[in-house]
């Protein structure tokens, strides 16, 4: 709940800047507040979800980031910048109030030993026929109330789902993701888009339809298959997207240039037009494959596999390592062009699929259908 307020005040800021320096500071806040949802909202969620349905409801976090992104399209199409402020205010402001009617978690109360406070969140969640004292016991029974000391990271049960996590964040970033949409509107521009404004609304509209295919199934599916063929998918897309680049460019002595889009106006003008259906399949492919599986579930899975004392600071670390590679990736997107020509970058986003795929064979484990506890008991087991 807390978190809404340096989103309102960000607006706020926003909303009645009168100068880059306000912008500025509006900004900041709303990344704070961002921030901080990234890391409270998939743990939240993932504590007071019933096994049956955690995966669809961890899966909602993800879903309603891309239907926001693309209302943010949508508006920013007919609104000035102050006005999409506004409409953007709006969301935080309902999260802020509704937010005060929602319970603690029962998990987090009974580790604070307020277990008729407990009873009465599970009531709340559940309703009033389902067995609360079951429940109550079952979650009782894997909650330890004791601190974490440094020196239990040496613990298998806690430093092993805390790499898993890790990796998955990582691993999430070096697909591409953000440098592919970064680009978007460009290589809709070079398909001869009348609108290339429409491009993001299209690209947006994947992200949504997908994300909502994969909440939909995931909790019958399960994780792993999900992240297979999103792997795959994107391994096959990316490695289209260096093709198309291949075909293009003139020849690869453009690794001076590292502007990709500088290269791409230097290519044939026939070429990259009778090419650029390929780019535009690529970037379809590549998004719905993302938001099948790589774009959910890494939030999902590192909201659920960590031991009830560690789940703060092991989900913090994941989050960091999220925004830390997705702004590197970025940052460095154009250097890799340099160094590895545009085709090369994206053979080395496959590469990285690739290795998605292998890392989620060997070490990601299957949680559908675990409680919580159970999910950590394996961790201990193993």
């Amino acid at each position: 709940m807390l978190c809404s307020v340096p989103y309102v005040f960000g607006f706020t800021v926003i909303i009645s800047a009168r100068n880059v320096w306000m912008l500025y500071l509006g900004r900041m806040l709303t990344g704070l507040a961002s921030g901080i949802t990234s890391l409270v909202v998939p743990v939240y969620i993932s504590e007071i979800s019933h096994p049956k349905v955690r995966g669809m409801l961890g899966s909602c976090v993800q879903l309603m980031v891309v239907t926001g992104i693309l209302g943010a399209y949508v508006a920013g199409i007919a609104l000035p910048w102050r006005w999409l402020a506004v409409l953007c205010s709006f969301p935080s402001c309902i999260m802020l109030l509704f937010m005060s009617f929602m319970p603690e978690t029962p998990r987090f109360l009974l580790s604070r030993s307020r277990r008729s406070e407990a009873i009465a969140a599970l009531r709340f969640l559940r309703g009033p026929h389902a067995d609360h004292e079951w429940e109550c016991e079952q979650i009782e029974a894997g909650v330890q109330e004791e601190g974490l000391n440094v020196s239990e990271f040496k613990n298998p049960s806690i430093y092993r789902p805390l790499l898993i996590g890790v990796a998955l964040m990582f691993f999430q970033q070096l697909t591409g993701i953000n440098a592919v949409m970064f680009y978007a509107e460009t290589i809709f521009e070079d398909a001869n888009f009348k609108d290339s404004r429409l491009a993001s609304v299209v690209v947006g509209s994947i992200q949504v339809f997908f994300t909502a295919v994969a909440a939909l199934i995931i909790d019958k599916t399960g994780r792993k298959v999900l992240l297979y063929v999103s792997g795959i998918i994107m391994a096959l897309s990316t490695a289209l997207f260096g093709l198309y680049f291949k075909m293009v460019l003139p020849n690869p002595s453009n690794s001076s240039n590292p502007d990709v889009w500088a290269t791409l106006n230097s290519a044939s003008p026939g070429t990259e037009s009778s090419m650029s259906w390929l780019a535009v399949m690529s970037l379809g492919c590549f998004v719905a494959g993302f938001a099948i599986g790589w774009g959910p579930i890494p939030w999902l899975v590192t909201s659920e596999i960590f031991p009830l004392k560690a789940r703060g600071i092991s989900s913090g670390a994941c989050v960091l390592t999220n925004w830390a590679m997705a702004f590197l990736v970025t940052k460095e997107f154009n250097d890799l062009i340099g160094f590895l020509t545009s085709y090369g970058t994206f053979w080395l986003f496959s590469a990285f699929c690739c290795l998605n795929i292998a890392f989620t064979v060997f070490y990601v484990p299957e949680t559908k259908g675990q409680t919580l506890e159970q999910i950590e008991a394996y961790f201990r087991r193993s």
